[in-house]
């Protein structure tokens, strides 16, 4: 696997090589992989702890009754409750519009079934079907989790991009986030670091800095 170095030399070439906005830029991983056949339904679709943040991820939650209570007091961006599910199952649009609001869903064990009914066919394809959250399970601790996290996705292609920070953070920070990516997509590809081809890095407006990768010559 790339170096925390080598990847924090080529955050710091992609942020001094992007010019400066009115606003704040992210700072964004591109993979792409190689020697997989995505005809066989290859597909990635993990939730990723960043170990450094800046801006949190937004996280909605879905429950009724005690748990919606909590989520509440919790301060989670959003809580639906069965009322509010009923007026989405009514209205795709509203429905949809909700959904790109949110990085994450979680939701009551309880309403799951009702959930998956309104908004399945909507959070699937999006892969942002709820996460259960047991009854007595800690809210904060949820909270945390995931606000800390971002969802990696790929679907029957050979690349995949995230988000890994902003350009406010420093390099070793964002390339410490980057390579607990890494890590967790090695985890999850056929063979490995040998199915990476490629590993880019760029701000929201700024030039892709690729990875160049030494060629070792054969002796004779």
């Amino acid at each position: 696997m790339i170096t925390e170095a080598k990847l924090a030399d080529m955050i710091k070439e992609a942020k001094t090589g992007s010019k400066q906005r009115k606003f704040t830029q992210s700072v964004e991983m591109i993979l792409v992989f190689k020697d997989i056949d995505v005809k066989k339904g290859f597909a990635l679709n993990e939730v990723v702890q960043l170990p450094k943040t800046s801006s949190p991820s937004t996280v909605c939650i879905m429950a009724t009754g005690d748990m919606g209570q909590k989520a509440k007091a919790a301060k989670a961006d959003a809580v639906v409750g069965s009322d509010e599910l009923d007026r989405f199952a009514a209205n795709k649009r509203a429905s949809r519009k909700f959904i790109n609001k949110y990085d994450f869903f979680l939701a009551d064990t309880q309403i799951m079934p009702v959930v998956g009914k309104v908004l399945g066919q909507l959070l699937g394809p999006r892969g942002k079907m709820p996460t259960p959250v047991p009854f007595n399970a800690s809210i904060e601790s949820f909270l945390t989790r995931f606000r800390a996290s971002i969802k990696v996705r790929a679907r029957a292609t050979l690349a995949m991009s995230c988000k890994i920070g902003d350009e406010t953070m420093s390099d070793a920070d964002l390339a410490i986030n980057a390579h607990a990516v890494l890590a967790a997509v090695e985890k999850k590809l056929p063979n490995g670091d040998k199915n990476m081809k490629r590993i880019i890095i760029k701000t929201t407006m700024g030039k892709p800095v690729k990875q160049i990768e030494e060629v070792k010559k054969k002796h004779a």
